[in-house]
């Protein structure tokens, strides 16, 4: 279950915190017998695309993590040249 509301992730989180919210809350609606089976199609195509929103952008941010790494120098090779 998601840590805050999609209310609280609307308003005061970040973009990841909403859909990860909305996430859950699909998932909910998805399991719950009393949701219509008309609804279930569109309810998990919207919840497969929110999970892939997630993923893009964990696989953004760890880019840019990757991008600002410290490299250590080596030592000098002149022959490298």
């Amino acid at each position: 279950m998601s840590a805050i509301s999609v209310a609280d992730a609307a308003s005061n989180g970040t973009t990841r915190d909403l859909l990860v919210a909305t996430r859950d809350r699909i998932a909910i609606a998805v399991d719950d017998e009393s949701t219509a089976a008309r609804d279930l199609a569109s309810l998990t195509k919207r919840l497969m695309e929110t999970v892939r929103d997630i993923e893009a952008i964990d696989v953004r941010e760890a880019q840019e993590e990757g991008q600002h790494a410290e490299v250590g120098d080596g030592a000098f090779d002149p022959a490298s040249i």
